[in-house]
């Protein structure tokens, strides 16, 4: 009779390579997160190896061989070999989803173009536009119809595979309740992606999720909503208020007459002639530029918090700057490690900045009140000579230089290297000037 040992070797390596490939079948015709699964349950192979240890350390003391259940060296390596395997499938399909499902295959791509039948709908309809993988294209149209073209793309060895792999796969237009939803159909794996262009009626309020790919929305006259995970996303010469959540990619979004509204992360972020206001919250690693928001702009991030009414100029963060030109209404900045560069803003100014320089320049003499704190940085103030102004300056271990000078105006010093300066400068009572830093430099400068 063959030995416990024998037998009792093959059970668990054998549900080690059944459950490894349950998984992997799973993964790829399940959509199973083969990294959310190994997370949450790992701790379920220490008990399944321990629970067959035990079983196998019962049968072989009842059969007298009780060193057959221990943990032999093959079943190890075993273990670790499917765990790299796992790793890499998991490695694998994470760079593909970081590069928005664009990396390059071994097999051919194999373009068909998508035969969709057009749907009749109301002028002012609710139509959603889903893609898993592929670029989305939206663009009004003079017709009172929902038509789609484009492409289905199939990574295949050969045209016979790609032909019947792309066979079944198509765009469907169907209704839900009072609106319409535009998505693909019998796309079974990130072998396939389906490029949609889609026309839509100019007063439809459209809405777009996707997956990964690109979007692109143009003169649209109603609000437009859109929610990409990878991939860029762009609109242009829009009617209405346009939201943008974005995971990863970059964001252009010009001529608006609505507000704007961008939240999540990305990179870069371009925004340009909008009627309305720019709010943008998340994490965007720029660089971001606004040029010409008419009701001004909101940024949040977890270093930065800036509002401006308007800006008739533009706003650009980039490489450890933060530059704010021509802008009209009240500014308020909270921020670090960023120089910042404020130019001809004429509203109330607040700024507290730490670990980079600030600078502000004046064509003209500012009418409302200027506060400035900064930690060890430097502050630049230059303002027109016939400026009128109540200046009061704080200088923690370092000097202050003033070009401005009146019998009003008085600078003192300390032993421990502190500096002040305060006083009156011009005929007109003025806006109230305060600056504090420390580890830095104040300097005021003076333009004729």
């Amino acid at each position: 009779m063959a030995s416990f040992s024998r037998r009792g070797s093959g059970v668990f390596p054998g549900l080690v390579l059944i459950s490894v490939g349950v998984l992997l079948l799973l993964h790829n015709y399940g959509d199973v997160d083969l990294w959310s699964v190994l997370v949450r349950w790992w701790p379920a192979a220490l008990i399944g190896l321990g629970l067959i240890k035990l079983y196998e350390r019962t049968v072989a003391s009842r059969a007298g061989e009780p060193a057959a259940a221990r943990i032999t060296s093959g079943e190890i390596l075993l273990v670790v070999g499917m765990v790299v395997l796992i790793s890499c499938v998991v490695g694998f399909e994470y760079i593909r989803g970081e590069v928005g499902g664009k990396m390059p295959d071994i097999a051919d791509v194999h373009p068909f173009d998508l035969d969709v039948t057009p749907v009749h709908v109301p002028p002012d309809a609710r139509i959603t536009i889903r893609g898993a993988r592929g670029d989305i294209t939206v663009r009004s149209s003079d017709t009172t119809d929902i038509r789609v073209s484009g492409k289905k793309n199939v990574h295949a060895w050969s045209d016979s595979e790609a032909q019947r792999r792309a066979g079944p796969v198509s765009v469907e237009i169907v209704q839900n309740g009072d609106g319409y939803e535009v998505h693909p159909t019998n796309v079974t794996d990130s072998s396939t992606s389906v490029d949609m262009d889609v026309q839509v009626p100019q007063k439809a309020t459209v809405t777009v999720r996707t997956e990964h790919g690109d979007v692109n929305v143009s003169d649209m006259a109603t609000p437009v909503s859109i929610t990409s995970g990878t991939g860029d996303v762009e609109v242009r010469n829009t009617g209405g208020d346009v939201n943008i959540d974005m995971h990863k990619g970059d964001v252009k979004v010009s001529d608006t007459k609505g507000n704007v509204k961008i939240s999540g992360k990305g990179g870069e972020v371009d925004v340009a002639s909008a009627s309305g206001s720019l709010t943008l919250d998340g994490e965007f690693f720029g660089p971001i530029r606004a040029d010409k928001v008419a009701k001004g702009m909101r940024f949040i991030s977890q270093r930065t918090d800036l509002t401006l009414t308007q800006l008739t100029g533009h706003m650009e963060t980039g490489s450890g700057n933060l530059e704010v030109v021509d802008a009209p209404g009240d500014l308020s900045l909270r921020t670090n490690r960023y120089s910042v560069n404020i130019e001809n803003a004429t509203g109330k100014i607040r700024v507290d900045n730490r670990d980079g320089d600030i600078e502000l320049r004046f064509p003209s003499a500012p009418k409302e009140d200027i506060d400035i704190t900064n930690t060890n940085a430097n502050i630049s103030l230059t303002l027109p000579e016939s400026a009128s102004f109540n200046i009061q300056a704080d200088c923690h271990s370092c000097d202050i230089d003033s070009e401005f000078s009146s019998d009003s105006l008085k600078k003192t010093s300390t032993d421990s290297g502190d500096s002040h300066f305060e006083g009156h400068y011009g005929s007109a009572r003025g806006p109230k000037i305060t600056l504090k830093t420390s580890y830095g430099a104040i300097s005021i400068h003076k333009i004729s």
